[in-house]
C-alpha cells in the first residue's frame, strides 16, 4: 500500500505591488486627505488676513479685474499706516503688558489653590476644587456689570490695571483646575521623603513640586497668556481712552470710522497682533505637548 503525502493547500498570496497600492490608498483615504482639509479650513483665514494685509486698495475694491485670492502689487502701505500713522505700538505695549501680568497673577494663585486643594488633605477639598472650576463655567457677559461697579468705586477705570486684576477672575479658576490634576500625577512619595527630611511646605513645593510642574505650569501659562491677549468684553467696557485700548478692541473701534472699514490697516492690525502669541506658542509647544501626558511616572 502506497503511503499518500497530504500536499498543502494552494494559498492565495496578494502581489506585494497590489498591498502596497492598496496601503498608500488607505493612508490617502484615512490620513493625508482629512488632514489636507484640516490644514486648510485652518489657515485659510490666516491666509486671507496676510494677503489682506498687503494687497493695495484699488485691489480690494475691485475683485472683477483682480483675482481675490493672490496679490498682483504687493504693498506695506497698511502696515506702515498703522505703525505710523495710528496708535498700534502703544496699543500692542498696553495689551503685552496686561497679558504678562495677568498671567503672571493667575499662575501665582492658581498653584498655591491647587498645591493646597490637592496636597494638604483637608475636610472637603474635592468640593472646594470644584466649586472654583465651576466659577470659571460663569460667562463673562454677566460678571463684568458687577466688575465694572467695583472697577469704578476703586478709581480703575480706563486703566490697565484694572485689566490685569480683572482677567485672573477667569483666568485662575482653569488655570487651578489644571494644575490639580498635573499635581496628582506628581509621586506623594517625593513629598513625604522630604518632610522626613525636615522640609517645610514651602520649600517642597519651590524645591520638588515647582520643579516637576514645569510643563502643567507652562501649559496653565499659555492659556491664561492667550485668553488675557484676546479678550475683548473686559477691554472694551473698562476702557475707554483710545491710548489705553488693547489691540482687539483698539482695531475694531480706532480703525473704523463710521461705515468705512480699512481693510487694509485691519487685516494688519490682526496679523501682526496674532504674531506674539504664535512665537509663544512654537517657544512652549514641546512642554504644552508633556504636560497633556502627565508628569513623573511612578
Amino acid at each position: 500500500m502506497t503511503d499518500t503525502v497530504a500536499q498543502p493547500a494552494a494559498v492565495a498570496t496578494t502581489p506585494p505591488d497590489t498591498m502596497a497600492w492598496d496601503s498608500g490608498l488607505r493612508r490617502l483615504m484615512m490620513i493625508y486627505l482629512p488632514l489636507s482639509c484640516f490644514v486648510l479650513i485652518l489657515l485659510f483665514p490666516f491666509y486671507w488676513m496676510a494677503i489682506t494685509s498687503f494687497k493695495p486698495n484699488a485691489e480690494l475694491m475691485n475683485y472683477k479685474e483682480h483675482n481675490p485670492f493672490w496679490i498682483t502689487s504687493p504693498t506695506l502701505a497698511h502696515i506702515k499706516h498703522l505703525l505710523f500713522d495710528t496708535a498700534y505700538p502703544r496699543w500692542l505695549w498696553t495689551t503685552m503688558l496686561v497679558a504678562i501680568g495677568s498671567t503672571t497673577l493667575s499662575l501665582i494663585a492658581s498653584t498655591l489653590a491647587a498645591y493646597a486643594i490637592e496636597r494638604l488633605r483637608f475636610r472637603g477639598s474635592p468640593y472646594v476644587g470644584l466649586g472654583i472650576y465651576m466659577a470659571y463655567l460663569v460667562p463673562p457677559s454677566i460678571l463684568f456689570i458687577p466688575l465694572a461697579t467695583v472697577v469704578v468705586q476703586f478709581g480703575l477705570f480706563d486703566s490697565p490695571l484694572a485689566l490685569i486684576l480683572v482677567y485672573p477672575t477667569f483666568l485662575v479658576p482653569f488655570c487651578t483646575w489644571l494644575l490639580i490634576g498635573y499635581f496628582k500625577s506628581i509621586p506623594y512619595e517625593l513629598e513625604e521623603c522630604a518632610l522626613v527630611d525636615g522640609a517645610t511646605r514651602l520649600q517642597i513645593l519651590r524645591r520638588i513640586t515647582l520643579p516637576l510642574a514645569v510643563p502643567g505650569l507652562i501649559s496653565a501659562g499659555i492659556f491664561s497668556f492667550t485668553l488675557s491677549w484676546n479678550e475683548f468684553i473686559y477691554a472694551l467696557a473698562f476702557i475707554q481712552s483710545g491710548a489705553n485700548k488693547t489691540v482687539p478692541v483698539a482695531i475694531l473701534t480706532e480703525l473704523v470710522t463710521g461705515d468705512v472699514y480699512q481693510w487694509g490697516a485691519l487685516m494688519a492690525g490682526s496679523l501682526l497682533g496674532s504674531l506674539p502669541v504664535a512665537i509663544f506658542y512654537s517657544l512652549f509647544v514641546d512642554y504644552y505637548v508633556s504636560s497633556l501626558t502627565g508628569a513623573v511616572k511612578e
